[in-house]
């Protein structure tokens, strides 16, 4: 990621001669890179960087980039395909070389003309991709490019470098000269006069600043990118090296300002206005407790078309149809649609309107990223939510996620950090995590098995908070048939092997402040008969459970499982005649303090057989350090998981 600024005045001076850079030419391998057939510091690595480089000359106006990659596996070969994303309207990509060298010392050059594909364009902006392929890669081989990318005269960059990549790197070398020429300011006029840099994973000492000005980073032994399951977002792991144009001195003055600046557009949008308060006399009734007042207007928001679930109109269609720029609550409210942000800001209006005391919150999307104090740009919040204190407590509502009930936030919202106004003014601050009571699916299963060992019956399916709030999404953006698909494929996996589900449709998919549930039909073979004896899956959902956490006794990275959840699983068995239960899954209560619980049980009643499993996780995020205990205790449930119902057939009785 690199960012990019226009100069805004005339340049201070002409460059009499370009700057003098050392570029990377090809290297010359040594024989313990031909002949290497593993690294040892990335064991089982399908390849790695022997090295990279990236330079920004600001005063020349290019960039460079080197990159030499030993292929050590068959999928490995995959590197040789190189993708070079760049703005096609202000850069040009330009001096492509590469080759590859074989593990014998054998050298094939790149002869084939790169592709210059679109990835993105509007009518002043276009997206492309250089993509090219090295010639001849084998397992062993050395592939290697360099290129030149270069950029308009009245452009400066603060390049970001992503110093950590999806392979190990040996050695890399960054290098950056920035601009001295003219000022910048960004869109409010503020003169970016500072350049700054943050750092994450890299030490502030291993940025070289020398004495004209210019930037150097060397490094070795870098780890790939970390790959596992359940991952925080990789901002908060990757390492890396930013630079900032900045009007601030530090910072706290960075945020500190645009904490003041941010206020002031949000009290803007939403300031009651004469029409917003004769709507609101159509919404709620004068003697409506606060609560059933923000209810109501809750619902109002909800009806609305917000576009963020629904589509955007094109400029032309808004010019067609005489629709103004939204600039403020009331314009929402008169066009009946807008974005999510906008149904936010409505609903604080509105709530303003009617005497509530409540205020905006601007967060980041944890799903893809969390805040990050260090990367100067406020641009990284982009969902508005709000913030309603309801009897002196702060209740935190998600009014631009359209079905998201009452009381809760898209999961993605919680834990969240951003500014948000308060009787003290604009702050930085976080949202709650959620609780597991209020994140709930059941699963009620009536089975009845037959001799031959098959199954047939139905779940019942209740989904309460994320889980419903996911699917109910999901219908407004797709129709019935994808939705029946998803669904299907989703829950394959609580299935043992040779049950197959047919799922039909939900109920109460339109009434957001509802459970929703769904009705699944189950058919297949689930009993494996030996002799006497028929084994089925104790814990009908888990039988084919990937449990979490299990194979992987070390972790570096936090665990990130996105929300505190329950299951509750009820399964009963209807046994065929003429089979006994001999034995059934043991009760298990498991539990790790503070962070989770495990309860089985099991009963036998004429010739049902109910077993009961509750499960239930109190955390969203855990720390590496956490992480043994964790998988302990994942490694117990897995082993309570696996009990077996094991049936006897009773012995037939031969008359005389």
């Amino acid at each position: 990621m690199r960012n990019f600024f226009f100069l805004r005045s005339i340049l201070l001076f002409v460059l009499l001669a370009s700057t003098s850079l050392l570029r990377a030419q090809f290297q010359q391998p040594t024989d313990e890179e031909l002949k290497m057939t593993a690294e040892p510091k990335a064991p089982g690595a399908a390849a790695i960087y022997l090295y990279r480089e990236e330079t920004t000359d600001d005063m020349a106006h290019y960039q460079t980039f080197y990159e030499r990659i030993k292929v050590l596996t068959e999928k490995g070969k995959e590197q040789a395909t190189i993708h070079i994303p760049y703005y096609r309207t202000n850069f040009k990509v330009s001096d492509i070389k590469g080759r590859t060298i074989h593990a014998d010392g054998t050298i094939v050059p790149l002869t084939a003309k790169p592709s210059d594909l679109t990835d993105f364009k509007t009518k002043d902006q276009q997206v492309n991709q250089m993509v090219f392929t090295l010639p001849s890669a084998e397992v062993g081989s050395i592939l290697e490019y360099r290129l030149q990318i270069h950029y308009d005269d009245d452009i400066v960059s603060s390049p970001t470098w992503d110093v950590q990549q999806p392979l190990y790197v040996r050695k890399a070398h960054y290098y950056f000269v920035p601009s001295r020429s003219g000022y910048l300011s960004n869109a409010r006029g503020d003169v970016l006069s500072q350049l700054m840099f943050s750092v994450k994973g890299v030490r502030q000492d291993q940025v070289i600043h020398d004495a004209t000005g210019r930037f150097t980073v060397d490094l070795a032994d870098i780890p790939a990118i970390p790959s596992e399951d359940w991952m925080p977002p990789l901002n908060t792991l990757k390492w890396k090296v930013e630079f900032y144009y900045t009007y601030a001195h530090s910072g706290k003055d960075f945020w500190d300002s645009e904490t003041k600046t941010w206020a002031k557009s949000a009290e803007r949008f939403t300031n009651p206005s004469g029409q917003i308060k004769q709507a609101l006399s159509q919404i709620v009734a004068p003697s409506d407790t606060e609560e059933q007042k923000a209810r109501k207007i809750y619902a109002a928001v909800m009806k609305l078309d917000n576009t963020r679930f629904s589509r955007t109109k094109s400029e032309a269609e808004r010019k067609a149809e005489k629709l103004k720029p939204i600039k403020g609550a009331e314009d929402v409210w008169k066009q009946q649609s807008g974005t999510d942000d906008d149904m936010a800001l409505l609903f604080v209006a509105f709530a303003r309107a009617a005497g509530l005391k409540v205020w905006p919150m601007e967060v980041v999307d944890r799903g893809k990223a969390f805040f990050d104090p260090s990367y100067l740009y406020a641009g990284q919040l982009n969902d508005y939510i709000a913030v309603l204190n309801l009897d002196g407590k702060d209740v935190f509502l998600d009014p631009g996620q359209k079905m998201c009930p009452f009381g809760l936030l898209s999961w993605k919202h919680t834990i969240a950090s951003g500014f948000r106004l308060s009787d003290k003014g604009a702050i930085l601050a976080t949202t709650p995590q959620g609780v597991f009571k209020t994140a709930v699916v059941q699963r009620t299963a009536d089975l009845t098995v037959d001799t031959d060992g098959s199954v047939k019956g139905t779940i019942r399916y209740v989904m309460t908070g994320p889980e419903a709030l996911h699917w109910r999404q999901l219908a407004l953006q797709n129709d019935a048939d994808e939705v029946k698909k998803q669904f299907n494929e989703s829950i394959r996996a609580d299935m043992p092997d040779g049950v197959e589900v047919d799922f039909d449709h939900f109920l109460a998919l339109d009434e957001y402040e509802s459970n929703l549930m769904a009705t699944v039909k189950v058919s297949g073979i689930i009993a494996t008969a030996t002799g006497k004896h028929f084994f089925l899956p104790g814990l009908f959902f888990q039988s084919h459970a990937k449990h979490p956490f299990v194979a992987q006794d070390k972790r570096s990275v936090p665990v990130d499982v996105h929300y505190a959840s329950m299951e509750q699983d009820q399964v009963v068995y209807h046994l065929p005649a003429g089979y006994t239960v001999e034995s059934a899954p043991q009760t298990a209560a498991l539990t790790w303090p503070e962070h989770a619980m495990l309860k089985i049980a099991s009963a036998t009643k004429d010739s049902d057989v109910i077993v009961v499993r509750s499960f239930a996780h109190n955390y969203a995020i855990l720390d590496s350090k956490e992480y043994t205990d964790l998988h302990d205790y994942f490694q117990k449930i897995a082993l309570a998981d696996q009990q077996q119902l094991v049936l006897t057939r009773a012995a037939v009785v031969k008359g005389n």
